[in-house]
């Protein structure tokens, strides 16, 4: 997954009555069909710049509680770029988005300008904000400033392995968004976001979706092929989530012990080679070394940093700034900056914070969503003994994947069980996977590809990053999946690109 901290980023309630897994796809005629839908008015986007042109935006009214779908009802703000050639059209492609927190509406002008012309003149792309985000019916907590440090919305435990600190953050952020966050925090999900998108298939009179789902959106996208598999059409699921239903987002989590260690020796061996502007060591057997040091100098003697968020340089701003500058090759530069800066015992200019309206509903967005798939455990001890053995396992991430984060605390139990993701239903999910993925690692994916069974198969790629589909410049890759979204076909099997 990947806990987003802004909307661009890949950095995250009451008993049911029937598990989601036993549920039929809602209940008879409780989505509306292709023939009784709601009407879209589409319309020029506000405030869209760098839009094409040619995308649209509409509005979608659907339940908050689908429990009671006749009761309160919510906004969904779409967009769409029509399929390019009326007689080659095939139908809709949703462009499902990261996150928690993440949405898709730039999508069709962004990622849709990437997608190859026979993609393109057969779908109309669809993007969304989903529900709880601004444009949609949007929810905040109204948390103090420094919860929405990225060092406090990761739980990186004290120096010496203390998770006290943590344990109060997730209190006092569950307590504000208990407070703050209204009704419609109490059903924000992913079983819920998997019903808005049939919502909105059936509003745009399809009988079967497309799907390019990313990183957490490719949960979503599983999700959706458990609870309306005959509604799937070409599902194309891209830097996938383990979708283990006793854990679902503490999985996720605890993914990036793995996931660090994938990518480390990457940047390593980029942060060593000779003429590299901004090489720290003459060797990448000395990177690791060096950045553990870094840490735990600034651990015991922090940096000021003025205008930073926290405003200090310390051992977890190094980590959570590795963390982040992981997720791309393009961002080893930021990391090895600061470490070259800290190394000298100074700070590079401080990094521009989105608006804090922004960081509020995504992070109100991402906690809620985490914490109503399912049940975290409560008792401190739980997270004090897994943060002990990930320590001792993973020093570069110091025990933070498994420490406590606001489900710890929250004060809502799960309104349903998680969707238990299996293999009945439709052969037509493609799985395309980096080898090396700090957020969502090949180890996680390859559970997803398990639980999916005949339903799936998985194209891995020898690429280091998260997204794998059109960014990496992996010719094999790419031609897999755009061979499947425009003719149907996958290959026979699973693949490898080397």
């Amino acid at each position: 997954m990947s806990l987003t901290t802004t909307r661009n980023l890949a950095l995250t309630a009451v008993p049911a009555a029937l598990l989601v897994a036993l549920l039929p796809p809602l209940t008879a005629g409780a989505v509306p069909g292709p023939t009784a839908r709601p009407a879209l008015s589409w319309e020029p986007c506000e405030g869209a710049g760098g839009a094409d042109p040619r995308q649209e935006c509409a509005t979608l009214r659907v339940p908050m509680d689908y429990a009671a779908p006749e009761g309160a009802q919510i906004s969904l703000a779409l967009s769409r770029i029509p399929a390019e050639d009326d007689g080659a059209r095939r139908g809709a492609l949703f462009l499902i988005p990261g996150g928690p927190g993440g949405s898709s509406l730039d999508d069709p002008s962004g990622k849709g300008r990437k997608l190859p012309q026979e993609v393109r003149d057969q779908y109309d792309l669809i993007g969304f904000a989903p529900r709880g985000l601004a444009p949609s019916s949007s929810v905040g907590c109204g948390l103090d400033r420094g919860d929405l440090a990225p060092t406090k919305l990761r739980p990186w435990p004290a120096p010496d392995g203390s998770i006290d600190e943590n344990m109060a953050t997730a209190e006092r952020v569950s307590d504000a968004c208990a407070r703050n966050g209204g009704e419609l925090i109490r059903h924000l999900s992913t079983a819920n976001n998997a019903r808005d998108l049939d919502r909105i298939r059936a509003a745009l009179g399809e009988r079967k979706i497309s799907a390019w789902g990313v990183s957490y959106g490719t949960y979503v996208g599983a999700v959706y092929s458990r609870l309306f598999p005959h509604r799937t059409d070409r599902i194309v699921l891209d830097s996938n989530d383990n979708p283990d239903p006793t854990r679902v987002g503490r999985a996720w989590l605890a993914g990036h012990e793995q996931g660090v260690e994938d990518v480390f020796p990457h940047f390593a061996a980029w942060a060593s080679e000779p003429g590299n502007p901004d090489r720290v060591a003459k060797t990448a057997a000395e990177v690791r070394p060096l950045f553990l040091r870094l840490a735990a100098r600034l651990d015991r003697e922090p940096i000021p940093w003025p205008g930073a968020g926290p405003e200090e340089l310390n051992g977890d701003v190094l980590r959570q700034t590795m963390l982040d500058s992981l997720y791309r090759p393009g961002r080893y530069p930021t990391l090895a900056k600061l470490m070259l800066a800290a190394r000298a015992g100074t700070v590079p200019p401080a990094p521009p914070a989105p608006p804090e309206s922004v960081l509020q509903n995504v992070t109100a967005v991402g906690a809620a969503t985490l914490c109503n798939d399912v049940a975290w455990p409560e008792p401190a001890a739980d997270y004090r003994k897994d943060v002990a053995k990930s320590r001792a396992a993973f020093p570069l991430t110091a025990g933070m994947p498994r420490n406590a984060m606001p489900c710890a605390a929250w004060p809502y139990e799960p309104r349903e069980a998680p969707v238990r993701i299996n293999g009945r239903g439709p052969s037509n999910l493609l799985l395309v996977q980096n080898e090396r993925d700090v957020a969502t690692p090949l180890s996680g994916a390859l559970k997803l590809r398990e639980a999916l069974g005949r339903r799936a198969v998985m194209v891995t790629v020898n690429a280091t990053g998260h997204g794998s589909y059109l960014a990496d410049g992996n010719a094999c890759g790419d031609r897999a999946v755009s061979h499947f979204l425009a003719t149907g076909e996958r290959p026979d099997g699973d693949v490898h690109c080397r």
